[in-house]
């Protein structure tokens, strides 16, 4: 999956309220959303044992798989492109799962990301839409190895399609990604900025998630913040767990909470980091997107949520320059 089907990917999926495994824990106003008893990663460790970090071709590769109504599917593509600038596959028609189905498919490539969008004309197969991105990999069964060897569970076994192979696997918490290659491997322009994948978590999954990761990954943890600002997730009463993630598929981070989220709050599985929040929101609007929740800042960035036509969200971001 991951789209362009005119030379490349393949079924993207979808951002539905995938991530959002939150359970576990009421907090008390005012208190933090994690377990007392959580025990931080360390910033930099890695797990050994069957890592992926071989096959992983690099963060542009990493495409968001973007659902939405066949009916929305042209105003999602301009909206995403008036927002994010880049360049649109030409939109075509294809079956990217491994039982009948039909959609129209194509990709956006822009500095910030790649959005693989999907409008099904006929219904979606389970569980197609529940993947939140693909991962480009070197080697199909190698990559299926190595995510077997880390506790991922495959959910869809690889199946052929006119342009490589794809799979779709489960890591502990229930978090989906697809896993895709290609007969002739694409090249995409590097990425000016790289995007977050946003995995909620319960704090009974998320320490099972991030070894399984990361030791699929080949990654480390950057950063394990036990008490992130709650505002992040429209909490600004309480704190949060935060872990950071990164690898050579690129960045992650694991917000773990008891559940407790505020729309839209854990609909959104990727965040894009762009130049000027304010000036990228005010083209988004032009572009018949929704803000869900309006620019905040934090001690290090600046924040929104956006609803695109069709229903995608996502989180924007930019970087507070010291002054």
């Amino acid at each position: 999956m991951t789209t362009d089907r005119s030379s490349f990917s393949r079924p993207a999926a979808r951002r539905l309220a995938a991530a959002m495994l939150g359970v576990a824990l009421c907090a008390v106003a005012g208190t933090s959303l994690i377990a007392s008893a959580q025990v931080p990663v360390a910033p930099g460790a890695g797990v050994s044992g069957a890592p992926a970090f071989g096959v992983a071709v690099g963060p542009q590769y990493d495409s968001t798989h973007v659902y939405v109504d066949a009916a929305d599917f042209d105003r999602c593509v301009a909206s995403l492109l008036a927002t994010f600038g880049g360049s649109a596959t030409p939109k075509g028609t294809a079956t990217v799962t491994p039982t009948p189905s039909k959609t129209y498919s194509q990709l956006v490539l822009t500095s910030a990301g790649s959005f693989s969008v999907f409008g099904f004309q006929t219904p979606v197969p389970f569980p197609f839409g529940a993947e939140r991105n693909g991962y480009l990999v070197t080697d199909m069964d190698a990559g299926v190895s190595a995510a077997r060897a880390n506790g991922a569970d495959v959910v869809v076994s690889a199946f052929p399609d006119k342009i490589g192979r794809d799979a779709i696997i489960q890591w502990p918490g229930g978090v989906l990604m697809q896993l895709y290659w290609h007969t002739t491997a694409p090249h995409y322009p590097a990425l000016a900025t790289v995007p977050e994948n946003r995995v909620y978590a319960s704090p009974d999954a998320a320490d099972r998630f991030i070894k399984a990761f990361v030791g699929f990954s080949g990654g480390s943890v950057v950063s394990d913040d036990a008490a992130a600002p709650g505002i992040e997730i429209g909490r600004p009463n309480d704190t949060y767990r935060r872990v950071r993630i990164e690898s050579p598929f690129g960045k992650m981070v694991v917000l773990v909470t008891d559940g407790h989220l505020p729309y839209p709050y854990g609909r959104e599985t990727t965040g894009y980091d762009v130049a000027n929040l304010a000036e990228t929101l005010e083209r988004a609007e032009t572009a018949g997107a929704t803000i869900l929740v309006p620019l905040f800042a934090t001690a290090n960035r600046f924040s929104a949520v956006v609803e695109f036509p069709g229903g995608f969200i996502a989180e924007l971001h930019s970087a507070r320059r010291a002054r």
